[in-house]
């Protein structure tokens, strides 16, 4: 039994992550899941949708007999090793970089563009 309510925990530390790290706010595990689906490498969704697919057999005493314990603990702790190797603060900075670059090149494209117009017309 003590596996049982290990899984059960794992799931709920698992939800608690998703929403913590990558801001999704579903209540069950599959939805929050299915949500973050873009931001997660492939390796991990996998292995999050089979914690996912557990969830609801966790749940019914009898179903969760036929749970492979080893194989979900193992899912578990390496979703919850990614998630928690996120950094928020170095997502919002090269967020903001990126859009600051990208406003540079385009002032510098606009002032190329505008000084060749200008010569063009005979302003230079």
């Amino acid at each position: 039994m003590p596996q049982d309510t290990d899984i059960q925990t794992q799931i709920a530390q698992t939800i608690q992550l998703l929403r913590d790290k990558l801001g999704v706010r579903d209540k069950t595990l599959t939805a929050s899941v299915k949500k973050a689906k873009r931001q997660l490498p492939r390796r991990i969704y996998k292995q999050a949708m089979v914690l996912a697919q557990a969830e609801q057999m966790a749940a019914h005493p009898k179903l969760r007999l036929v749970l492979d314990n080893p194989k979900l603990i193992q899912a578990s702790e390496e979703v919850q090793k990614h998630l928690g190797g996120i950094n928020l603060a170095d997502r919002r900075m090269g967020w903001f970089l990126g859009m600051l670059g990208g406003l540079t090149f385009n002032l510098l494209a606009f002032s190329a563009l505008l000084l060749i117009f200008m010569m063009w017309q005979g302003l230079i």
